[in-house]
């Protein structure tokens, strides 16, 4: 018995030992598994020094951190386009930089380093050399996306760097959709005081609406319109009613003066050839469905600029000055608030000399057509820009190969400057396609002059990539030489936009899609490129001066552009 009792508590020592061995080889097991999980977690979501990520955004460390960006295999960009190579950067402030090679908001990214500048712009961009970012004021930590470039050697952040910021992009097709939305709201819309003008302009839209279906129209280019039958009809009441009274106010150069030469020449020849109307002009203003301003943007420019002025607010009061004193001389500014007024500038600086309150009614003929900065679709309307050599001889050299003679695939000649025209020659200028002519600018003699309208008349497509601003020459250049024009400009609305189906005769890229350019244009078919071109030929009547006007010829587009804004804005 007793020898019984002594076994039994030897083999519960024994299992008691056992248990506790079990016990601390969990425990040992549990405490290895959060050493894990914490090193996992720190890798992951940056505990510690070699963060590559923030957890949270107020998690941040305030002081500057350096971090790895690693490169990104996107199988949708080609060889070509391909963002490779691990790039370092040192960050001071409160914001984050990660690379991304298929981010789809470029322009939406850069806004959060509106705030900051790039400290050292002459060190070459090395793969492993950080890139300094300095930030004007301590902002909140935002994350941007930033595109790297393959070349270091050609120069960096391409895409989001050079493209700078933007709040928003409004496609093309975004625009058709707002000009028709505007247009049908239009149609129900009455003036609460109708004067006789006022009841003329709504018997002209009601005409317009309901305008008989049209299927022969000579002079006219059927599928290059929204509605052919609709524009027939506005542009023959626009002949045969229009009345237009121009105010003698103002001296030259800056009123009733302009040049008829050079990318600014659209408000010339439209001022000359306007006063010239007889058609057109009115000399009592009572009898004007619209009053136009006689100012040149481009002369009031150079004349505050040779009286050394300090601002361009100076130049904003000039013209605000002129209003003034025709609103006080004229009751007619006051009966409409200047919405019955209209004004033709071709500057840059047009958009803003004309955006004051007081100018918020009239309607704009404006180069820089820019909806992100102001400009309204019905309201305002887009003023060509032509590039005009010769006075005398504004048609000079027009016309170009026809579509199976002409073998360059796109081109391209010009300066560097503005954020997309780098981006632009950094992917396409040294590429490996022969049929990419990207060029940088050209020589400005005879002959090199020469060549480039040789390339435009030997291109499918041409180029019209923006500068500084969103319009650009190229665009009836390319129409001049009968090459399908490429619009690479975000917010830009083309010309004549009110009544022109531009789709059809023009491509449009955008401004992020530039590394997929000559994808694009070649999944193009060649049927559909012919289709555009022989667009582009049948269009082009509508952008020539002449020196005495000739049906929808430029001069009337744009008077009709305007009037057609009269009729529906009323």
């Amino acid at each position: 018995m007793a020898t019984a009792m002594a076994a039994m508590i030897q083999r519960s020592h024994v299992g008691r030992r056992s248990w506790r061995f079990l016990i601390v080889i969990a425990m040992a097991v549990f405490v290895l598994a959060i050493v894990v999980i914490v090193q996992c977690s720190s890798i992951s979501y940056g505990i510690g020094r070699k963060s590559s990520w923030p957890p949270l955004l107020e998690e941040a460390p305030e002081a500057s951190s350096s971090f790895l960006v690693s490169p990104i295999n996107n199988p949708g960009i080609s060889d070509d386009s391909k963002l490779g190579e691990i790039q370092k950067f040192n960050l001071v402030g409160n914001t984050s930089v990660s690379a991304s090679s298929n981010d789809e908001d470029f322009g939406d990214d850069i806004e959060s380093i509106s705030n900051m500048e790039f400290r050292d712009r002459s060190r070459p961009p090395a793969v492993e050399e950080a890139i300094e970012l300095e930030p004007k004021n301590r902002e909140p930590l935002q994350i941007v996306s930033m595109a790297l470039s393959k070349n270091p050697e050609k120069g960096s952040l391409s895409l989001s760097k050079r493209l700078g910021r933007k709040k928003h992009s409004t496609t093309i097709s975004q625009m058709n959709s707002q000009l028709h939305h505007n247009l049908v709201s239009a149609i129900s819309k009455r003036p609460q005081r109708p004067s006789a003008r006022d009841r003329e302009l709504l018997s002209a839209k009601m005409q317009i609406v309901n305008a008989p279906i049209v299927k022969n129209t000579p002079g006219l280019h059927a599928s290059s319109f929204w509605n052919v039958s609709r524009f027939k009809r506005s542009y023959e009441l626009m002949e045969r009613m229009l009345k237009v009274y121009i105010y003698k106010e103002g001296e030259k150069p800056v009123f009733h003066q302009s040049r008829m030469r050079g990318i600014y020449a659209s408000e010339g020849w439209f001022m000359k050839l306007m006063k010239e109307s007889k058609r057109f002009g009115v000399r009592d203003p009572r009898k004007a469905h619209l009053f136009y301003i006689p100012f040149s943007s481009e002369m009031l420019r150079k004349e505050l600029y040779r009286k050394s002025f300090q601002s361009v607010k100076e130049l904003e009061e000039h013209l605000k000055s002129y209003v003034n004193h025709i609103s006080h001389k004229y009751s007619f500014w006051n009966r409409s608030s200047g919405a019955d007024h209209f004004i033709a500038g071709c500057h840059d600086w047009a958009p803003k000399l004309t955006s004051n309150h007081m100018m918020s009614n009239c309607i704009r003929a404006l180069c820089n057509a820019n909806v992100a900065k102001g400009f309204k679709i019905g309201k305002d309307t887009t003023l060509p820009v032509t590039s005009i050599r010769s006075q005398e001889r504004p048609l000079q050299d027009i016309g170009g190969k026809p579509p199976l003679e002409r073998h360059i695939l796109a081109f391209f000649a010009g300066g560097r400057h503005g954020s997309l025209r780098p981006v632009l020659l950094q992917h396409w200028e040294a590429s490996k396609y022969l049929d990419m002519k990207i060029l940088g600018p050209m020589p400005r003699d005879v002959e090199s002059k020469r060549i480039y309208r040789e390339y435009m008349k030997s291109s499918k497509y041409c180029i019209c990539a923006k500068g500084y601003e969103v319009h650009t020459p190229r665009i009836v250049e390319a129409i001049y030489y009968e090459c399908v024009p490429v619009i690479i400009s975000d917010n830009y609305v083309p010309p004549f936009f009110e009544v022109l189906n531009w789709e059809e005769f023009a491509v449009f890229v955008a401004e992020k899609d530039i590394p997929r350019l000559r994808e694009i244009l070649v999944e193009i078919p060649e049927e559909k490129f012919v289709a555009m071109q022989s667009s582009v030929r049948m269009v082009q009547q509508h952008f020539l001066w002449h020196k005495s006007p000739q049906r929808y010829d430029l001069f009337h587009m744009i008077l009709h552009s305007v009037w057609h804004n009269r009729v529906f804005g009323n």
